[in-house]
């Protein structure tokens, strides 16, 4: 099937960088799935974040836009998310999700069939 493990995150102060990355063993081609963060903070819903798709495209959260970077490597079969300028309202722990032969790209949470443990960043002010 399909197993998906996040690494990269920490606690870093506002203003501050972070890499995400999501190792991904897939059971078809890693070029054949739609690849999404998803972020939870306690006590509040699971929010998208950032999507790519099969052919590059990409979306972002409004909340994002400017600050975050996602990106996949099919060759390595890893995706990865550059978040700049971060700010304590980042804090949250980080999802890396997936599904298969996907079309539009969407920040749905109940579009991804895949999803990784999880990474926790965490932003001071």
């Amino acid at each position: 099937q399909v197993q998906l493990v996040e690494s990269g995150g920490g606690s870093v102060q506002a203003g501050g960088s972070l890499r995400l990355s999501c190792a991904a063993t897939f059971r078809y081609f890693a070029s054949m799935y739609c690849l999404a963060w998803f972020r939870q903070a306690p006590g509040k819903e699971r929010e998208g974040v950032a999507v790519i798709g099969r052919d590059g495209r990409t979306a972002y959260a409004d909340s994002v836009k400017g600050r975050f970077t996602i990106s996949r490597d099919n060759a390595k079969n890893t995706l990865y998310l550059q978040m700049n300028n971060l700010k304590p309202e980042d804090t949250a722990m980080y999802y890396c999700a997936a599904v298969s032969l996907c079309g539009e790209l969407v920040l749905t949470q109940y579009s991804y069939n895949y999803w990784g443990q999880g990474t926790q960043v965490t932003v001071s002010s």
